[in-house]
């Protein structure tokens, strides 16, 4: 399958360029989105491995997407990381009670970031989601 497919999801336009150049550094292919609304349309037109996703956007929030992701049985399993400045108890509860895989706060390290992404895509294999020969 080659390389693992990465969708990043912010408003904001400097992060989701920060992002993108350090997955592409890492070896990912990077798919980008800047609401909820395109989030979704991306997920289910390409598929993507792992989903880096804001919560404070227009148009739909990031928990309206992950809830929308879970209810929806052809994209349910999609391995979904929270990237966002909500960084209270009940937040990150909230995420994980939602269904998210990981929860990583901002402001946030690169390096970081690689390896959170990297675990999501583990938990993927190892439920099966994703074929053991893609190459991350």
């Amino acid at each position: 399958m080659g390389k693992a497919r990465v969708l990043v999801v912010d408003d904001a336009k400097p992060i989701v360029m920060v992002i993108d150049t350090n997955l592409r550094l890492a070896g990912y292919d990077v798919l980008t989105a800047y609401n909820g609304r395109e989030a979704l349309q991306a997920i289910r037109e390409h598929r993507p491995d792992c989903v880096i996703l804001d919560i404070m956007m227009p148009e739909m929030s990031g928990w309206e997407v992950l809830e929308e992701v879970r209810a929806d049985p052809e994209i349910a399993k999609t391995q979904i990381m929270m990237l966002t400045a909500l960084g209270d108890d009940s937040d990150i509860s909230r995420g994980y009670e939602l269904g998210v895989d990981m929860y990583l706060t901002k402001p946030f390290e690169p390096d970081e970031l690689i390896e959170f992404v990297e675990r999501v895509l583990e938990i993927g294999c190892e439920e099966g989601l994703l074929d053991d020969d893609d190459d991350f």
